[in-house]
Parts: structure tokens; C-alpha cells; sequence
């Protein structure tokens, strides 16, 4: 997670030796000379990479809410455009774009940034889109107790894009909605106007 609290998963830390041994032994069983100049250091840029793509093995999203704050503001807080990057647990192949959070408080608010920290918490890790979706708005259910939570999120994955069906460009999106935002055609058509602005 970006800033001064960067998380790394402390399991490829310490196994390192063996997925290094591993990525190796990968190139070498889809052709490649591990010996040539490009691929020498891969094995261990592979193994720095993961540390950082998968920090959120080692991270708890309900704690990354932090300190959440009294406050009586019972109005729409939106925070958009956070954007995300995953890996799918179908492929291991990477699936980004950006996540889209609404909720009405009912007396505690969290900070800003903690939802773009939430984001990341859920998304760094072997995922689905439609899990990410549904895991902000339960947590954020869960730990702040707002009237209405509404999460829509807008990816594109390499599995589709760069493989199989090979449809660069198409988007999935998903949404998820709890408390007041299921029951108000209202809140969701706010919700989604404000995101168009």
C-alpha cells in the first residue's frame, strides 16, 4: 500500500530461495536459457515483485479503516477513480482499473485515504473482481455501520484481453450495494450521476 505504511508479504520474504528456484525452473520448462543476460536476475525480480503485487496476504482490510471519527454527517461521501491492481486467481495474470466507494455514515466516518488503503488491502492478493466488489462494501458495512454502502467497480483483465477470447479494451464492471442504497433506486441513481461528473 502506497505512502509511509508499505506492506510486503512477509511469506514470499521467507521463502524466497525457493520461489526464485522455482521461477527458474519455469523458464527453463517454457524454453528459455536462464543463463542468458536478460532472464540471470528475473528469478529474483519475480520474487521482489510478489512481495509487493501480493502484500495483502499480510494485511487485515478491516484494520487499514484505522481510527474512524464521530461524526454526524448524514449526506452522500464518495470517494472515486481509486485505482487498482490485481491478479487473477483464474490466470495469474494482472486485472486493474478503478474502484468507486459511496456510503452514507451514521456517526463515524473513516479517513479519505483509508478507503484508497482498503482498496489496495483487498485487491493485492489472488482475486476476482466481483470478491473485491463485494469485500469493500462488507467491510466498510461492517466497521464504520453506515446507513448505505455502494461499490462499483470497473476492471479490465489481461486473461480476457491478452488471451483466450483476445477482446483488448472491454471493461467488466460490478457493483455492490448494502443497507439504504439496495432499497432506494434514489441513492443509487445519485450515486451514479456524481460518479459521471
Amino acid at each position: 500500500m502506497a505512502g509511509k505504511k508499505d506492506y510486503v508479504n512477509s511469506s514470499v520474504s521467507d521463502n524466497r530461495d525457493q520461489i526464485e528456484f522455482h521461477i527458474k525452473e519455469i523458464l527453463k520448462l517454457i524454453g528459455e536459457d536462464v543463463e542468458r543476460e536478460g532472464l540471470l536476475e528475473t528469478p529474483a525480480r519475480v520474487t521482489r515483485m510478489y512481495e509487493e503485487i501480493f502484500a495483502g496476504y499480510d494485511v487485515d482490510p478491516r484494520d487499514v479503516l484505522g481510527v474512524t471519527f464521530d461524526e454526524q454527517h448524514e449526506e452522500l461521501v464518495i470517494v472515486k477513480d481509486i485505482v487498482y491492481y490485481s491478479q487473477c486467481e483464474h490466470h495469474m495474470a494482472p486485472f486493474f482499473g478503478k474502484a468507486h466507494i459511496g456510503y452514507i455514515p451514521s456517526g463515524k466516518i473513516a479517513g479519505l485515504s483509508k478507503l484508497a488503503r482498503l482498496v489496495e488491502a483487498v485487491s493485492r492478493r489472488l482475486q476476482v473482481q466481483e470478491r473485491i466488489t463485494s469485500q469493500i462494501a462488507d467491510i466498510l458495512d461492517e466497521v464504520l455501520k453506515p446507513s448505505g454502502v455502494m461499490v462499483v467497480v470497473e476492471g479490465e483483465h489481461l486473461c480476457m484481453c491478452a488471451r483466450g477470447v483476445k477482446k483488448p479494451g472491454s471493461k467488466t464492471v460490478t457493483s455492490a450495494v448494502r443497507g439504504e442504497f439496495r432499497s432506494s433506486a434514489a441513492l443509487r441513481s445519485e450515486f451514479l450521476s456524481l460518479l459521471k461528473q
